[in-house]
């Protein structure tokens, strides 16, 4: 009988804890990274774009993360005394690559392409938060179900049409640019869009 007792009373002190948190959510996770890197210096005072080290988002379900060799890109050549881009070259020098801790997962269960997110216009920032002015990143979204069917449904509301994507900016100096024609937005709201 003690034993039912402690069970209930572990599964009622279980609940009350779970009951204040957001179950399936990571949001507020931010992970302490290998090399101190941060996006407020970088993406906000220096304004590097985000594809430039994040280069798949256009062209690919994943952005992907740079190698450390983009980085030193800048730094061979600035601020190589400090410690981290010290941590940084060693990477690099014994060729493996820098184990960053992912910070924005989704579900296997659910299907996500940045490629299609990116040339339909949105900003990183929709997703990721202000990411210009974290020194270290975290997941500011809930990224459940619910949030993005609630942006799809936005999105389809206001009957937006798409940027040309980076990829076609040659196809916009053509001698008849508006020959293109103009991709209306509607992200679909079905079950299968997703979960594929």
């Amino acid at each position: 009988m003690i034993g039912a007792r402690a069970v209930l009373a572990g599964c009622a002190a279980f609940l009350a804890f779970v009951s204040g948190c957001r179950l399936g959510s990571q949001q507020g996770h931010a992970p302490e990274q290998p090399i101190a890197f941060s996006h407020a210096l970088h993406a906000g005072l220096y304004e590097v774009d985000c594809q430039y080290c994040h280069a798949g988002a256009e062209r690919s379900r994943h952005a992907g993360v740079p190698a450390a060799s983009v980085c030193l890109n800048c730094h061979s050549q600035v601020k190589v005394s400090s410690p981290e881009i010290q941590k940084l070259a060693s990477y690099v020098a014994t060729d493996q690559p820098v184990p960053w801790q992912k910070v924005h997962r989704l579900p296997d269960f659910a299907f996500f392409s940045h490629a299609s997110h990116v040339t339909a216009g949105l900003a990183c920032q929709t997703c990721h938060g202000p990411v210009q002015q974290m020194v270290r990143i975290e997941q500011r979204e809930t990224m459940t179900m619910g949030w993005c069917l609630r942006c799809h449904r936005e999105i389809r509301g206001a009957g937006r049409d798409a940027p040309l994507p980076l990829a076609t900016l040659a196809a916009a100096s053509l001698a008849n640019p508006g020959k293109i024609p103009p991709r209306h937005l509607e992200p679909p709201t079905d079950c299968s869009a997703c979960h594929r």
